[in-house]
C-alpha cells in the first residue's frame, strides 16, 4: 500500500524506517504539510499520514476523498485539526496514537518548570561566557508548594506524581475524576477555580475542545494566585496569549513555561533564525525574562517516537488487510 507522509521531520524518516512492517508500506515522504493546497499530492495513496500542524479541514478531506484515500493516520494523540464530521460524511476514517508516552510529556512539563525556577538557561549562557556570577539566579524550593494539575488523563496523572515526589501538595480539576486514583496517590480534587486561587503551580493537560479552549484567558488569570507558575504541554490555544501578556506585563505572573503556542502552525518545527519573525505576539513572549519556550518537543523521546511508529504502521497494515484498527486509536467509533 501506498502512504502520503506529510510534514516529515529526519527522525520521522529514522523511527518509522525501524519499525516492523514497515517494509511492506510504500511511503511517499513529503516535508510540507497537508491542507486544501496540497492534498492532491496524496493522489494514488491509500491513506495519509498527518501530524498537529497539518490542517484536514473539510475542504482537505473532499480532495482526499476524491483521490480515492480511505485512512487518516494521525502521529499524535490530539486530532483538534481534523474535521472528524466530515471524515464520517465522506467515509475516511480516522485514526490515531492515543498514548504514545505519557512519560515522555509529563517529564518535559517538570523539566521546563525545574529550567524556568532555577535559572538553568540562563546560568548555562552565563557559564559559558565565563560568568559564574550567581546574581539574579534565585528559585524556589518545590517542596511543600502546591501544584494545581489540570487534567488528570495519563500525562496528567503521571505529572501528578512526579509532583508528589517532589513533597509538594497536589490539587486535580477534571470532568471526570479518579477518586480512587486519587486517594492513593494523596491528591485531591476540587473546581478550577479553587485550583487557580490555590496553586502556586498550574500545569495543563487537557485536550483542545470548545469548553478547554482559552481555558486561561482575562477571568482565569485574575483568579489565579499572585506569583504563580504556569506550564502548558498540551495545546497553545487553551491560553489566550493575549490575556496572558497582558497578566505577565502586570507582574501577576511569576513565570510561564511552554511547550506549545497557539498560533505556532507554520513557526514551530522550521528554522526561521535568518528571518525575522512576523508573530509579535509570540515575539512580545520571547521578551520576558520569566518566559521559557521550547517548540512543542515534549513528546521527542526515543521511546515516544517508537511507539507512535509502531501504532500508526499497525493501522496502516490492518487498512490494508481489513482488519479492526488497534483499540482506542478509532477516532471514529
Amino acid at each position: 500500500m501506498t502512504i502520503a507522509f506529510y510534514d516529515t521531520k529526519p527522525y520521522d524518516r529514522e523511527s518509522f524506517g525501524q519499525t516492523p512492517g514497515h517494509d511492506r508500506v510504500d511511503w511517499r515522504f513529503h516535508e510540507f504539510r497537508l491542507n486544501a493546497t496540497s492534498a492532491a499530492t496524496a493522489a494514488g495513496a491509500q491513506a495519509v499520514c498527518v501530524f498537529v500542524n497539518d490542517r484536514v479541514d473539510r475542504a482537505c478531506l473532499e480532495i482526499l476523498a476524491q483521490q480515492k484515500v480511505k485512512l487518516v493516520a494521525l502521529r499524535c494523540a490530539g486530532f483538534n485539526n481534523v474535521d472528524t464530521k466530515a471524515a464520517r460524511e465522506l467515509g475516511l476514517a480516522v485514526v490515531r496514537v492515543p498514548a504514545y508516552s505519557p512519560h515522555a510529556v509529563a517529564e518535559h512539563a517538570i523539566a521546563l518548570l525545574l529550567t524556568l525556577n532555577r535559572k538553568i538557561h540562563r546560568a548555562h549562557n552565563r557559564v559559558r561566557e565565563q560568568n559564574f556570577s550567581l546574581s539574579g539566579l534565585v528559585g524556589f524550593d518545590l517542596f511543600g508548594k502546591t501544584v494545581g494539575i489540570v487534567g488528570t488523563g495519563k500525562i496528567g496523572r503521571i505529572a501528578a506524581q512526579i509532583f508528589r515526589g517532589f513533597g509538594t501538595r497536589v490539587l486535580a480539576s477534571d470532568p471526570f475524576p479518579g477518586p480512587d486514583w486519587a486517594k492513593q496517590n494523596d491528591i485531591e480534587y476540587t473546581d478550577l477555580p479553587a485550583l487557580l486561587r490555590q496553586s502556586d503551580i498550574v500545569s495543563l493537560h487537557v485536550p483542545l475542545m470548545p469548553d478547554t479552549h482559552h481555558l486561561l484567558n482575562d477571568s482565569s488569570f485574575a483568579g489565579l494566585k499572585a506569583g504563580a507558575y504556569v506550564i502548558n504541554t498540551s495545546r497553545g490555544k487553551l491560553i489566550d496569549t493575549t490575556a496572558l501578556i497582558k497578566t505577565l506585563k502586570s507582574g501577576h505572573l511569576g513565570g510561564v513555561a511552554l511547550d506549545v503556542y497557539e498560533e505556532e502552525e507554520g513557526i514551530f518545527f522550521e528554522d526561521h533564525s535568518g528571518t525575522v519573525l512576523q508573530d509579535d505576539e509570540l515575539s512580545r513572549l520571547l521578551t520576558f525574562p520569566n518566559v521559557l519556550i521550547t517548540s512543542h518537543q515534549a513528546f521527542l523521546t526515543r521511546e515516544a517516537l517508537g511507539e507512535i511508529a509502531r501504532v500508526t504502521v499497525e493501522n496502516l497494515l490492518a487498512l490494508d488487510s481489513g482488519k479492526p484498527f488497534l483499540d482506542g486509536t478509532n477516532v471514529g467509533v
